[in-house]
């Protein structure tokens, strides 16, 4: 089997990869809706992989996975990567997680960071209401993310919340404010948590989004006052979203002064950047995106080294659509006993539930999906009822 072609498609404001090969089999790949504008980074892989074999994906991936960065440009490489193992699950008649090892789990668990309405404001009265929403959903989620401080609006709307530079910008998906937070930022965070866990209580675990911009003593002060909160933990507070370093050191100290659980890696690219803030357990966990770090390959090698480590595993997801699920519960079937969840991904327009083929009536029960079954990552896309939504320069996608 070779490649015959490599295709990006925006579809809504999803990127999808399609891999096109001489025997008629085609594979898919999704990137986040946050990134429409990584179309050209994936065409530029597409000389590099013609006349390969999509069934050998780590020879196709040794060809492209040193041109992947630091999130956002992983995407590109993450996205073939997935499309690589659907071709692979189809032309052996299996699911991937079958090729990676087969499952541990009947069941994937995951939790909600994506499924949301707009929040009345920034107030400790607005984060209880908009959790109590949430906890009473249908899908029973054991877990809510949410997000605060510098990863939330209230570093604009609660006055004089931090020193730093304000950003004028602060809409765009990226940008960072940074600075040292002041007394009544701080008391205000406090306040919310306070809100949230009353409201939750030990029925419906909380995480919070809290970064990146802070500063190591901010986060010291922060992860003990919350101790007695009993967060699941504290995620990007020194580095995260579109940061691309890591700064091991400065989380081991975080890590070590508190018990409360200190998470990274969303915007992390490759195992090898895992590897110190996992061999000098500079986290207590850590979340990879599948659609970030380089493929699914890639995360789950993170994962086991993690597991030797006892370092926690939740992978990230929030943007990465339907495609992105099948992704997502083919890989986490297969993981270690450090496993938590996976971040529930939310797709970028309610009517992609009417294109993806292969998806259950109802996703998510009792915080968990089933494992899709049908061959490669399980899902595909309906080319007719998708046809209406694909711009006028990408009519060829769905061709064989």
């Amino acid at each position: 089997m070779k490649i015959t072609d490599l295709r990006c498609a925006v579809i809504g404001q999803h990127p999808i990869v399609r891999i096109v090969t001489d025997e008629g089999l085609h594979g898919l790949g999704e990137v986040e809706f946050t990134k429409p504008y990584i179309k050209p980074f994936v065409l530029h892989f597409r000389e590099a992989l013609i006349g390969e074999d999509p069934t050998d994906v780590e020879r196709c991936m040794l060809k492209i996975r040193q041109r992947g960065s630091f999130k956002p440009y992983g995407a590109a490489v993450s996205a073939i990567e997935h499309a690589l193992w659907d071709i692979a699950g189809k032309a052996a008649n299996v699911p991937v997680y079958k090729l990676l090892g087969g499952k541990v789990r009947d069941r994937v668990r995951v939790y909600n960071g994506s499924i949301r309405r707009k929040r009345s404001g920034d107030r400790p009265e607005d984060y209880a209401e908009d959790v109590k929403w949430m906890m009473e959903r249908p899908e029973n989620f054991f877990m809510i993310k949410q997000g605060i401080s510098f990863h939330s609006k209230m570093k604009d709307t609660i006055a004089d919340f931090h020193y730093g530079v304000r950003q004028n910008n602060s809409d765009f998906h990226g940008a960072m404010d940074q600075g040292q937070i002041s007394e009544r930022g701080f008391n205000h965070m406090l306040d919310c948590v306070a809100a949230m866990k009353e409201v939750l209580g030990d029925k419906v675990s909380l995480a919070l989004d809290c970064g990146p911009g802070w500063f190591l003593n901010d986060a010291i002060r922060f992860a003990r006052a919350v101790e007695k909160y009993n967060l699941m933990w504290l995620e990007d507070m020194l580095t995260g979203d579109y940061v691309p370093w890591v700064n091991p050191q400065a989380y081991r100290e975080l890590t070590v002064s508190t018990t409360t659980p200190i998470h990274t890696g969303e915007q992390i690219y490759s195992r090898h950047n895992f590897k110190e803030l996992i061999e000098t357990q500079a986290v207590r966990v850590v979340g990879p995106d599948p659609a970030d770090i380089g493929g699914i390959a890639e995360l789950k090698w993170v994962a086991e080294h993690a597991y030797m480590h006892s370092i926690m595993m939740a992978p990230h997801g929030t943007a990465n659509g339907l495609l992105g699920l099948g992704a997502l519960i083919n890989v986490c079937a297969t993981l270690p006993a450090n496993y938590i969840a996976f971040e529930y991904p939310s797709a970028s327009d309610p009517w992609w539930k009417d294109i993806v083929i292969g998806l259950p009536e109802r996703i998510v029960t009792d915080s968990h999906v089933d494992l899709l079954e049908a061959p490669g990552l399980g899902l595909d896309i309906d080319a007719e009822a998708a046809r209406p939504y694909l711009q006028e320069e990408d009519a060829d996608f769905f061709l064989p």
